[in-house]
């Protein structure tokens, strides 16, 4: 398979603390990876330097053959990645409708899309993650779900590629985890690639391809959710000797 994502011997320190260490790894087009280690890893570390909110200290990003190493924010999302972030950031007093419309705003000014195309851009995110009936409510009055259906709306907005999603599964019941597994369960249909990121072990070896973890900011195992559950090292390291498919 083609590689859409490569990182290569990222490194990123923070004073005498290295967060990532010579991380190297690869997502393919059109999985779902999952990028998983315990607390403290470097997991939150890694996204923000392909998202450049971090510039890495060596070693490089390069997205679907371009190296977009220390690009700022704006330039990545145009680029074609966009990032859930684990908290769900909306405004109050705006509808469903307008919140996803403000996350295409800095992407207006360069593709100049006409009112009627962003206005559609809006409705087939909205209806890809289930909030077809849900755009002209105010985000109060939606359950936890679908503000976590909300977050990703947004991000799929920006017409992302690869979208990298931040805890999706954080504080949802194991009925609302099936929901939201479903909607990026769509993601590939639609020819998008995945990357999530998830302390719900049962939620994400059910959902993704392939796994990649790391442990202090190195990798410690790669393969298939069953290969990666069955890994001594992680279990160690994870789980301190319990099961991956336990947590």
């Amino acid at each position: 398979m083609k590689s859409v994502l490569e990182l290569e011997r990222l490194r990123k320190t923070f004073g005498g603390l290295v967060a990532v260490n010579t991380l190297s790894f690869a997502v393919e087009e059109g999985e779902i990876l999952g990028f998983i280690g315990p607390n403290g890893a470097g997991k939150t570390t890694v996204f923000n330097l392909i998202m450049g909110s971090f510039k890495p200290d060596s070693g490089r990003i390069i997205f679907k053959g371009r190296d977009i190493t220390g690009w700022r924010t704006y330039r990545v999302v145009n680029c074609g990645i966009a990032r859930v972030f684990q908290l769900s950031r909306f405004l109050r007093h705006k509808t469903v409708f307008e919140n996803i419309e403000i996350s295409t705003i800095q992407n207006r000014i360069f593709a100049r899309e006409n009112r009627q195309a962003r206005e559609r851009k809006i409705l087939q995110a909205a209806e890809l993650v289930g909030l077809g009936e849900d755009l002209w409510k105010l985000p109060g009055a939606l359950p936890h779900a679908s503000l976590r259906r909300l977050e990703i709306a947004k991000a799929i907005a920006t017409d992302p590629e690869l979208l990298l999603l931040d805890e999706p599964f954080a504080g949802l019941s194991a009925a609302e985890v099936e929901e939201v597994s479903g909607v990026i369960g769509k993601f590939r249909e639609s020819g998008r690639t995945v990357v999530l990121v998830d302390h719900n072990m049962r939620g994400v070896m059910r959902l993704v391809d392939r796994v990649v973890v790391i442990c202090f900011g190195e990798k410690l195992a790669e393969g298939t959710p069953a290969e990666v559950a069955a890994n001594p090292q992680v279990q160690e390291a994870y789980l301190a000797g319990g099961g991956v498919n336990d947590a």
